[in-house]
């Protein structure tokens, strides 16, 4: 049996390959891909995994430009908050096009996300009973 097809975790280069450009990884990852996109920290991994790539561009942004580092250093917040922004704002869909691409549903959510939800239905429910 191939090595590959028997890891649950990716290695460094795989995880840079499904970060970066964005890469399937095999089916033997399937629950750890789920886990790192619906799982406990899955926000904050999301954040943290659509910066990377502009690290070139912010470290460019310091280290190239002229001027005085707080100037650069001003330029570097403003495009890691401009890309934030973006980031959280797509975040729902990037999410959904990650899950499907590894064969898990579009729409599935946390385990947290999916009791608030029932707990949302339920009250709704509770208060506008069916006639």
């Amino acid at each position: 049996m191939n090595d590959n097809a028997a890891r649950t975790k990716p290695t460094f280069f795989q995880w840079l390959g499904y970060v970066i450009f964005g890469r399937k990884l095999p089916l033997s990852m399937q629950e750890w891909v789920r886990n790192d996109l619906v799982g406990k920290g899955a926000v904050p991994r999301h954040l943290f995994r659509s910066l990377l790539p502009f690290t070139p561009i912010f470290v460019g942004f310091l280290v190239l430009f002229p001027g005085p580092l707080w100037l650069r250093g001003a330029m570097v917040l403003l495009s890691v908050l401009l890309a934030l922004f973006y980031t959280a704002a797509f975040m729902e869909l990037n999410r959904a096009r990650r899950l499907e691409l590894h064969g898990l549903p579009r729409d599935l959510q946390s385990d947290r996300r999916r009791r608030d939800i029932d707990s949302q239905r339920a009250r709704y429910e509770a208060q506008y009973p069916h006639h």
